[in-house]
């Protein structure tokens, strides 16, 4: 358990450290590069908990459950998100998510609840339909595609009309998808202790979303004057207050739909994109799905939230992905009072970290870690549920992310459209992570060719 540090516990030990690596810099070189090579480095050399230099800083990693569990438990005062994740305020905007106190980014993140609720997800259900079955109407009866272009293509679409509306997703779409872009432009090793600089990332990253602001404002001032009420999101924004009655301004409006937009599109994406690459580099585990798609949508072709919620092997796949390939390799938190874990203290100061990648790969918690097996999760054996904090590819704890509901329900519409209508073969002979992004998808191009059935 994680305890505050007083002078009685002055016996406790600093964390292993590797190698000092470069002056300054530390292993941020090899940390830029292969970020899970060298955590993993870390753990065969020293065990659940180790520390290494990065830009100035002394990193602690924390691995397996039980560290897990410490991190994730761990109060704001102690480990702090807010503190680790200020580089993204020129994202988000001034008094937004981790530029907010902890009260209002609590009354900020209750505003996303309703987006959330059962009678919602029902609806995006369809949408999430509508907006897969004209997306792949469009790809004709055979060719190739980039897999990671094409789900960030149509989680964007499916965010725009789910989240920002139909106004939106029918005619800013394209416009917002490149200012989109040039907003995740900016999240690397160097936005993250540096998110200021004069660099041509952060400038166009500061210009888009100016014109962000814009858009949004437009959508919203001719709602209000025309008295329109959607059921989306947006409409969710426009229509809260504060506790203290202060309504949202279209600058706090757009950097929520920001902040939301980035907790789950392109995670969404990264984990479609990889669901499908591990299913059909594994093709034995099709023949389940492509059953299980047969009795649940054989005689009821509707997409419903029910439906969904009965595709459990390919759920099973999905969950398999995501401990294989997680989108966010690791979550960090900053050390405002000193921490300790088993016989170790961390001093205040430094950062602390756990990584999901690290963590599903330790056998005593999943059993053969390289080896693909969804049924890893079925009935019977649900390995994940040995420790609640043994797959955190969402997280854990309260700062689980709210939205893993939406993620998966998005990649199971993705995913059984495609099985359904498509034969689909890998067309590359290996397909691996990209870690010069802040969300681990594969290397690109990563291309499949498809046959329309």
């Amino acid at each position: 358990m994680a305890t505050t540090y007083t002078p009685s516990h002055r016996t406790k030990k600093s964390p292993p450290r590797l190698s000092h690596g470069l002056p300054y810099l530390g292993h941020a070189l090899e940390f830029a590069r292969d970020p899970v090579g060298l955590l993993h480095k870390g753990r065969q050399q020293f065990g659940d908990i180790f520390s290494f230099s990065l830009m100035g800083k002394q990193v602690t990693v924390l691995t397996g459950p039980n560290a897990n569990q410490a991190f994730f438990k761990a109060p704001d005062n102690q480990l702090s998100a807010r503190e680790a994740y200020k580089f993204t305020i020129p994202i988000f905007g001034k008094g937004i998510a981790y530029d907010a106190s902890p009260e209002i980014m609590s009354e900020q993140i209750s505003f996303v609840f309703p987006a959330m609720r059962e009678e919602r997800m029902r609806t995006y259900a369809q949408f999430m339909t509508e907006e897969a079955q004209a997306y792949f109407d469009s790809w004709g009866n055979s060719g190739e595609i980039d897999l990671l272009c094409a789900c960030n293509e149509l989680t964007i679409f499916i965010a725009g009309r789910c989240l920002i509306g139909e106004e939106f997703r029918t005619h800013l779409t394209t416009e917002f998808a490149q200012l989109y872009h040039d907003i995740e432009g900016a999240l690397h090793l160097l936005g993250f202790f540096w998110p200021y600089l004069p660099l041509p990332s952060f400038q166009r990253r500061d210009k888009a979303r100016i014109r962000m602001v814009e858009l949004i404002a437009e959508i919203v001032a001719n709602r209000r004057n025309q008295g329109i009420e959607t059921e989306d999101f947006l409409q969710t924004l426009i229509a809260a207050q504060y506790s203290d009655g202060t309504a949202l301004s279209e600058d706090n409006i757009t950097g929520l739909l920001l902040t939301l937009l980035f907790a789950g599109q392109h995670t969404s994406a990264v984990l479609a994109a990889w669901t499908g690459i591990l299913l059909l580099q594994h093709p034995q585990h099709l023949p389940a799905i492509l059953q299980e798609q047969q009795q649940v949508f054989g005689e009821n072709p509707e997409i419903s939230l029910s439906a969904l919620g009965q595709l459990s092997h390919l759920e099973s796949a999905i969950r398999e992905a995501e401990r294989m390939r997680p989108p966010l390799v690791m979550l960090m938190r900053q050390i405002l009072e000193d921490f300790e874990y088993e016989d170790y203290m961390m001093p205040a100061g430094g950062l602390v970290m756990v990584s999901s990648a690290v963590s599903h790969r330790i056998p005593d918690v999943f059993p053969n870690p390289d080896r693909y097996d969804p049924s890893r999760f079925a009935p019977g054996r649900e390995e994940h549920r040995q420790h609640r904090y043994a797959l955190i590819g969402f997280g854990g704890g309260r700062h689980r992310c709210i939205g893993e509901a939406f993620a998966y329900q998005q990649v199971k519409v993705i995913w059984s459209i495609l099985l359904q209508h498509f034969d689909l073969e890998l067309v590359q002979a290996s397909y691996e992570p990209n870690y010069t992004t802040w969300v681990v998808g594969p290397r690109q191009p990563c291309l499949v060719r498809y046959q329309r059935k």
